[in-house]
């Protein structure tokens, strides 16, 4: 009895670490997976990289919501060539306590999400509390792919 009562624990477990959904990291011209990481719905990432043409640090940030990735505010710290200008209908620009721009309110879905990553500044992927160095996971120039994947049993 005591052999099967630990076998459906041993299940259990192994279904429910197994099962859920996983942002995953692929080369957009190869499909090979770079990378995985559990996640759970209302979960925040973001992507931080040095902008090339404004050269200053901005930030994306991104919900998982119904097993799928959404934009949800973009942080910034200088107007400059290629960022937002003008707040569209229902956004909204507030400074953090550093100081810097927010542009929030986009709660757009985002079907395809991809990255090139910087060949003179890094792109940084933060997570669950980590900054992980794509450059570092996925090497410069490369064509990184994100998406909201499900597995279950």
């Amino acid at each position: 009895m005591a052999a099967i009562i630990t076998a459906i624990i041993a299940a259990t477990l192994a279904y429910t670490l197994r099962s859920g959904d996983y942002l995953v990291l692929r080369n957009g011209d190869t499909n090979a997976e770079y990378a995985r990481f559990r996640v759970k719905e209302g979960d925040e990432f973001s992507v931080m990289f040095i902008h090339s043409v404004n050269k200053y640090p901005l930030t994306d940030v991104y919900e998982i919501r119904d097993h799928k990735i959404y934009v949800i505010r973009t942080i910034y710290n200088n107007f400059g060539a290629g960022v937002q200008t003008e707040i569209e209908d229902g956004q909204t620009l507030t400074y953090d306590e550093n100081g810097e721009m927010v542009v929030s309110g986009f709660d757009k879905e985002m079907p395809y999400l991809s990255y090139i990553v910087g060949t003179v500044s890094d792109h940084t992927l933060a997570l669950h509390g980590k900054e992980i160095s794509l450059r570092d996971l996925c090497g410069r120039n490369s064509k990184v792919e994100f998406s909201c994947e499900h597995k279950g049993f």
